[in-house]
């Protein structure tokens, strides 16, 4: 029974995973991918993948970076909490490489 329960909590929280992948993928898409690349390589804006200086940033200036936009960056400050983390989760996806 033990094991039952174990395997139905992990369940549910890879669905949670999953679906914030979805989500981030979905907004990088439709909000960054015009600028930094469909696979964060660069482009109008800098490269945000594993070869840029965006590996350095904690989660929390990632997350200031989406909301205030330096530069000639859009800010996305009209974005959820949630949405700005999937799009933070996203960019270290794409980080990681393939």
């Amino acid at each position: 029974m033990k094991s039952v329960l174990v395997s139905l909590v992990l369940v549910v929280c890879l669905a949670g995973c999953a679906e914030s992948g979805l989500v981030g993928a979905d907004l990088f898409g439709q909000r960054c991918a015009s600028c930094h690349g469909a696979e964060g390589a660069g482009g109008i804006g800098p490269a945000i993948d594993g070869s840029s200086a965006a590996v350095d940033l904690v989660d929390d200036q990632l997350e200031g970076v989406i909301r205030v936009g330096p530069g000639s960056m859009p800010s996305f400050d009209t974005l959820t909490d949630e949405q700005i983390q999937s799009l933070v989760d996203h960019i270290r996806v794409l980080q990681s490489g393939p």
